[in-house]
């Protein structure tokens, strides 16, 4: 597996070694011990989940805030998306700075978003299938989200408010300039 740091060092983009001939194709979509000497540290994941969207859905931005935070390998095994991380380490350099790229079916890319990030994506095909594994169980009082229209993340949302498909909840988050002091960098 290949890994790329992207615009922020934090979150990694793999891209597996695909194995393909005339029957199909082969990769491995997981490995822990490759994973951690990656990350240079200890991963153990608790919890994998799935949801499949339709064109125009856009899912986020969302987090878990501590105790229950939640680092994630996110991909997808239908269609494509456009996937957002937003740095909300108070005191980081990169806070409030965000990262985008697409993840598809085709691509077979993953995503690793570390503690102290928002993620969010937008469904660019008719169909999206979305599993992301995660390091920490789910848990609804500790769920918590960020504005995906705030300006001062400046966002490409590559459609139209017109063609977004966005849940009230995701409409009524806060914006980064409202945001507790949940993480801290280092």
């Amino acid at each position: 597996m290949l890994s790329q740091s992207l615009q922020l060092p934090e979150v990694l983009l793999l891209t597996p070694k695909v194995h393909s001939d005339e029957r199909g194709y082969f990769f491995e979509c997981f490995r822990q011990q490759q994973l951690q000497q990656l990350l240079e540290r200890d991963i153990q994941f608790v919890q994998e989940n799935q949801s499949r969207s339709s064109f125009g859905v856009l899912r986020g931005l969302h987090y878990q805030r501590q105790p229950q935070a939640q680092a994630k390998l996110v991909r997808v095994v239908e269609g494509e998306v456009l996937d957002v991380v937003v740095d909300i380490r108070h005191g980081s350099p990169r806070f409030g700075q965000t990262v985008q790229t697409v993840l598809s079916a085709e691509n077979n890319h993953q995503l690793f978003i570390p503690h102290g990030f928002a993620h969010g994506f937008l469904v660019l095909s008719p169909q999206a299938t979305v599993v992301y594994k995660v390091d920490n169980y789910y848990s609804a009082q500790h769920d918590a989200g960020l504005a995906y229209n705030d300006a001062n993340l400046a966002i490409n949302w590559p459609l139209s408010a017109k063609q977004l498909v966005i849940s009230t909840k995701d409409q009524q988050q806060p914006k980064l300039s409202q945001l507790q002091s949940e993480f801290n960098w280092k």
